[in-house]
């Protein structure tokens, strides 16, 4: 389910087998006599960005997740609320409409899944991606 250029998850991938792919990316464009460029995207708190509503259509339409897994799913990160306490004082809770659980393996595997739809649309452009979320940043 996973996209093949996604470092996560996988045996022998780590961030530095993630900088080796992308040099390398790099010096063979590079030695076919072509102009390279590099950019990168750092998405900061990018777990709380998921929108529950796109993730679960993308786990049905993109891997066809559906019934008791989807409805688990949808559980999982669907209802969160929380509030704020400052000084002794709490808020009223709000719900969260967007975010995964984070400093869990399956909020990390949920976010790699939302964003897995991006790679088809990166090559349809005939660029080169690699991606790489980690687990620790949580």
């Amino acid at each position: 389910m996973l996209p093949s250029i996604q470092s996560v998850y996988r045996k022998c991938h780590s961030t530095e087998s993630a900088t080796a792919r992308v040099f390398s990316d790099i010096l063979t464009v590079l030695d076919r006599g072509n102009v390279a460029a590099l950019a990168l995207l750092d998405l900061s708190a990018a777990f709380d960005t998921v929108d529950h509503s796109i993730l679960l259509r993308r786990l049905r339409e993109s891997y066809n997740i559906s019934g008791a897994a989807r409805t688990w799913i949808s559980s999982y990160v669907t209802g969160q609320r929380q509030c704020i306490v400052h000084s002794g004082s709490q808020s009223s809770y709000d719900s969260l409409p967007f975010g995964v659980p984070q400093g869990s393996v399956l909020g990390l595997l949920l976010f790699v899944l939302y964003t897995a739809d991006l790679v088809p649309l990166i090559q349809k452009h005939s660029l080169h991606c690699h991606l790489y979320a980690d687990l620790s940043a949580t």
